[in-house]
Parts: C-alpha cells; sequence; structure tokens
C-alpha cells in the first residue's frame, strides 16, 4: 500500500494509561496490518520496555533506537526531539503509516498539535485518527467505583483520573479494552462516560487490543481542519451559550436576580449519551472558603467539572479543573475588567464578541459540569449558597486556599 497521493504520510496517534493494552494492540497492528508501518514508542523509563516489547518478534535487536521487524515494519525509540525524529523518519526510511504510541503518563495532545501546525513535521504528514486505549475496568474504578485511582510519578504530579480524562477528551476513537473483565451493563456505562467527555468519539469494546486494523489505520476520523480538543465540557458551554445570553437579558429586568446567579436553573441534560450535564453561570464572585468547600465535597458521581470562576478577593480568573476525584485551581489571568482603562479597551475591541456586563465586566462563573446520577438541585444549591452575600460583597478577602498569582496551581482535592 502506498502513502497518500499528496506525498503526506498519514499518522495515528495512540495513547492510554500504563497497561491499558497499547503495546498488544501495536503488536497486533504490525503482525496484521496490510501496509508497512514505522512505529515510534516513547516510553517513561531510562530503558524503552515498550520498544522492545514491540521489537520482540523480530530477528534483529533494537540498534541505535530502531528495529527492522521482520514483516517490514520499523520500531524506533524517541531518543530524541520527536520533531527531529519524525522528520529523519520521512527522509530516511519508506513506509506508509505512522504510529506514534505516546507515554502511558503524557498528554496526547501535545504531539497531535506537532502534526497539525505549520511545521516542517505537518508538511510531511496528515493526522489520521487520535487512538486511546482504556483498562475498562481500571477506568470505571476511577470515576464510578470506591478505591481512589494511584498517583503517576512523584507526588507533584497529577493522579491518573486527570490523565485518563485529558486522553479521552482528544480522542476521535476510544478502545475499551479488557471487555472480557466486564459486563455488558458496565461496557454500557463505560460507552455512555466516554460520550460524555467526547462527544465525537467512536467506541469500540476489545479484548486483548485485538481490533480490525482499518478501524485505525487509514480511518480519517481527525480529519483535515479539525480542532484538537472538542471536549463534551467544551460543547456544553457553546450549546447553551446562546440560550444562557436570552436568559440574561430577561433577568437583567428581575434586579438582584440577575446579579447573584440565579438565572440559570434551566437543565440541559445530554441524555443521547445517558450522561447528564450542566452549566452553572453567575455573575456574583464566590465566597473562598464556602466554594473550595463545595468543591472538596464533590460527589463521587461527578467524573467531569471544568471552566471559569469569579472568586472573591482576587482579580485573577480561576481556572477549575476537576476530574473525578481530583480538583485543581489555576490563577490563569486577570480579568479583562480589572485591567488600566487603556489596556482594558484595546481587549475589548480585539474582542468584539466578548460578553459584558455593565457593572463587572467579563467577571462571571461558568462552570459545565458532568456525570451520572447526581442530584442537579442540591450541587445548584450548595455552589449558590457559596456566592457572597450582599453583606460580604465588599469584604476583604485572600483567596483563602485557591492561587492569586498568575500561572499558580493548587491541589483543591486529590485522591
Amino acid at each position: 500500500m502506498e502513502t497518500d497521493t499528496d506525498g503526506a504520510i498519514p499518522v495515528t496517534i495512540l495513547s492510554g494509561s500504563l497497561g491499558a493494552g497499547k503495546t498488544t494492540l501495536l503488536n497486533h497492528l504490525l503482525s496484521s496490518a496490510d501496509r508497512t508501518l514505522a512505529v515510534l514508542v516513547n516510553d517513561m523509563g531510562d530503558v524503552n520496555v515498550d520498544a522492545e516489547l514491540v521489537a520482540e518478534g523480530s530477528d534483529l535487536e533494537i540498534d541505535d533506537g530502531v528495529a527492522e521487524l521482520s514483516n517490514g515494519c520499523i520500531c524506533c525509540e524517541l531518543q530524541d526531539d520527536l520533531e527531529t525524529a519524525v522528520v529523519r523518519l520521512a527522509r530516511d526510511r519508506s513506509f506508509d503509516h505512522l504510529v506514534v504510541e505516546s507515554s502511558g503518563i503524557s498528554e496526547p495532545a501535545p504531539v497531535a498539535r506537532l502534526f497539525t501546525t505549520e511545521s516542517r513535521v505537518a508538511a510531511r504528514y496528515d493526522v489520521d485518527t487520535l487512538v486511546t486505549v482504556l483498562d475498562t475496568p481500571a477506568f470505571l474504578e476511577t470515576f464510578a467505583g470506591e478505591d481512589r485511582p494511584t498517583r503517576r510519578g512523584d507526588e507533584a504530579d497529577r493522579p491518573l483520573s486527570d490523565l485518563l480524562v485529558e486522553q479521552v477528551e482528544v480522542s476521535n476513537l476510544v478502545l475499551l479494552n479488557k471487555a472480557d473483565l466486564c459486563s455488558d451493563a458496565e461496557l454500557e456505562t463505560a460507552d455512555d462516560l466516554v460520550s460524555a467527555l467526547q462527544p465525537e468519539a467512536e467506541t469500540i469494546s476489545t479484548t486483548f487490543s485485538a481490533v480490525d486494523p482499518d478501524r485505525l489505520l487509514g480511518a480519517g476520523l481527525f480529519g483535515s481542519g479539525r480542532v484538537i480538543d472538542r471536549p463534551g465540557w467544551r460543547r456544553a458551554l457553546e450549546a447553551t451559550a446562546d440560550h444562557d445570553h436570552d436568559e440574561s437579558e430577561h433577568a437583567a429586568h428581575d434586579g438582584q436576580r440577575a446579579e447573584t446567579g440565579e438565572r440559570h436553573d434551566h437543565h440541559h441534560p445530554e441524555d443521547v449519551y445517558g450522561v447528564s450535564s450542566f452549566v452553572y453561570r453567575s455573575r456574583r464572585p464566590f465566597h473562598p472558603e464556602r466554594f473550595a468547600s463545595v468543591l472538596r465535597t464533590l460527589p463521587r458521581s461527578i467524573v467531569r467539572s471544568k471552566g471559569t470562576a469569579w472568586l472573591a478577593g482576587t482579580e485573577m480568573r480561576l481556572s477549575i479543573a476537576q476530574a473525578g476525584p481530583s480538583v485543581r485551581a489555576t490563577a490563569q489571568g486577570p480579568w479583562i475588567a480589572s485591567l488600566p482603562e487603556v489596556e482594558r479597551d484595546m481587549y475589548r475591541s480585539n474582542r468584539p464578541d466578548l460578553e459584558w456586563h455593565d457593572e463587572h465586566g467579563d467577571r462571571r462563573t461558568e462552570l459545565v459540569v458532568i456525570g451520572t446520577d447526581y442530584d442537579e438541585g442540591a450541587l445548584r444549591a450548595a455552589l449558590e449558597d457559596a456566592l457572597v452575600t450582599d453583606e460580604e460583597w465588599e469584604t476583604a478577602f485572600d483567596g483563602g486556599p485557591f492561587p492569586t498569582t498568575q500561572g499558580a496551581e493548587t491541589v483543591v482535592r486529590e485522591p
């Protein structure tokens, strides 16, 4: 099989947690695909165990990071810069399709962006499909079970739940691997969770990562001009934006109700996926300690929360990212409304679609919540109770447990 007629080599980017079945999948592709593959393997250790396992069927050992496999394919360790490695591959060796396995502890999005931005890599390759392999029992345990997921790396690193969510959110195709260890109901739940996190992703239930290679190679699921990260939480925000704008205009005539955020008692279920979601918006800031308490006590049935929060005591936009038992907050930068007038006007002129409140400017809370079998009313009430009261509005808060310096990150809840 030849490469694309325009000379660009299709590339499949493979991600998944440690032990999910990526190496088994790679060996399956190498032994059954009807095309010549190049496999670029990146492992987390000093010794690239994955590359050795993938190449174990070859008569040749890895030499300088490259193994010629018995079926004509090649396997390469990622020993140097990824961009340099893939350009060198395209220049020096002949193959039909590149498979890049990102490390089990890394996020696939930066790898994918390398192939989609203006670079010498993008000129030689076309992204075909972003594939995530899930250890389905572990995935369900992480987001639905009582046991807490293990951490990856040292204590400064993010927990596994964060990584699992991000790997699913950027995928086009998700393999629900180890399906033989799950009931039909569990597989359905896993499929629902994946669909809520990434509505456009296809799912395939597999055992020992056995899948038709044509579902992963040459599938064209990524498509030209596609945006990499269009996860479920972002879609939920966009889907409700126009409706909420209409609601806010109506509520603006109702005094304090528009100010406190009580205007958003409508529900936006994603019933088609079996997992519900809603968007919470408010034009009143959170009390730091009460808001932290809400985040720390989110029920286990909440799989993903993501968005921006307005916190009393700081002029920093606060980014909230919750994945299962993990909750993190990052100070993204100042609200435009807090900038000097000249700078503020410049930003506003460059962003004509920016929603602007006469009194509060761009300051607002906008959170997406995705989960299964949770009490939306109770959660909305808890968020409302965490807002500052009229009496507290002018109180000088210090940010509490949240970061107040741009770029700083705080762990609000950890496994």
